[in-house]
């Protein structure tokens, strides 16, 4: 049993991992038509939540239980905190300037500026999991990954509640926001919870997740399959009937039809700001940076993949908090067939270049 799990456990790491995205893609489509897609969403649903609040705080642990988490580490967490923040910043300056030039007005402004904002939100779990694969990166990923939980399920919902409560009172209406599920209010806590637990053991004790013999396979195993599952999940997350030529022509404007025309301006703004305006400017940020060796390699590859992530699918539980659905499902769904490919394109470039 374990020489077999050593067998396994080379082919679910590093690049071999990548093609999980196509596998999940391809299993979803044929069980779709046997199933239904319904049923099969559903299912995702809850294979998701099983990743995030299982494996990945079981893998964060395993990696974070061997790192000596020192000024480095400290300092990176602080420039996570940084780039965040100048996202969201971004985002809400882009939609400011964008609802004026659409004159937009009232509540339908205070709509379109937390719908961009809210979609800066990227998938550093299940998509930039992918970077975990990368010794090198990982650690330097999970801390945005935890930095990303904490503005995605703490930050931006209390600023959405209080915009959502502006544009009511503004408006002289009654609403009452549904919250957040419990579970996602919890979310980034319980995940510091398990990086704060392996820091504080492995810097007391020393003790790594390494030497229990067949209990450490067994355990890495258990943990390494984490990656593959939340690679399938992206893939099972695409939708062939969005892969039309006809929505395509909608997403970049090449076809003018006056009923999309209530949504797909914004999906286009929110579209440019985070497949394009924001890996941009974040790579002139850091290219001279890197250029001059002020920021390692690790740094600079994480920080650029992690620009050009997919718009999370958990931020359609934000909806309540008055973003618009429709425009946030399209977002996620061609952000996610734009960026993927580009994310694995970049993690193989800057593999080969920088190791």
């Amino acid at each position: 049993m374990i020489e077999i799990l050593d067998t396994i456990l080379p082919y679910i790491k590093g690049l071999w991992t990548l093609p999980w995205i196509l596998i999940g893609f391809i299993v979803t489509l044929v069980l779709s038509r046997l199933i239904g897609e319904q049923k099969i969403d559903k299912a995702m649903k809850k294979i998701g939540l099983i990743l995030l609040y299982v494996f990945v705080p079981l893998l964060l642990f395993r990696i974070l239980l061997g790192v000596d988490f020192r000024e480095n580490e400290m300092i990176f967490t602080i420039v996570c905190f940084i780039i965040l923040f100048f996202m969201y910043v971004l985002a809400y300056f882009f939609a400011i300037f964008k609802a004026k030039k659409m004159n937009l007005k009232g509540e339908d402004k205070g709509h379109f500026v937390k719908t961009v904002l809210t979609n800066q939100g990227r998938s550093s779990a299940f998509v930039g999991g992918a970077m975990l694969t990368i010794d090198e990166w990982r650690v330097q990923a999970l801390i945005y990954m935890i930095i990303g939980a904490i503005f995605l399920f703490a930050i931006i919902p209390y600023i959405l509640s209080y915009l959502h409560k502006k544009d009511i009172k503004n408006s002289g209406k009654t609403s009452k926001i549904h919250a957040l599920p419990w579970y996602l209010k919890i979310f980034p806590w319980y995940l510091l919870s398990f990086a704060f637990t392996a820091v504080i053991l492995h810097g007391t004790t020393g003790i790594t997740s390494k030497g229990y013999g067949d209990i450490s396979t067994i355990f890495e195993f258990f943990t390494q399959i984490t990656i593959p599952a939340a690679l399938y999940y992206v893939g099972a997350g695409i939708h062939p009937h969005d892969l039309k030529i006809d929505e395509m022509r909608k997403l970049f404007c090449l076809k003018n039809n006056k009923k999309t025309q209530d949504h797909w301006p914004w999906v286009r703004n929110i579209f440019f700001l985070t497949v394009l305006l924001t890996p941009i400017l974040t790579t002139i940020i850091f290219v001279p940076l890197f250029a001059f060796e002020l920021v390692p390699s690790a740094w600079f590859s994480v920080i650029i993949i992690n620009s050009i992530l997919p718009i999370t699918s958990t931020n359609m539980f934000l909806v309540p908090y008055g973003i618009d659905k429709k425009v946030t499902a399209l977002s996620v769904t061609w952000t996610t067939i734009v960026c993927v490919p580009i994310v694995v394109l970049l993690i193989t470039i800057f593999k080969t270049c920088f190791m």
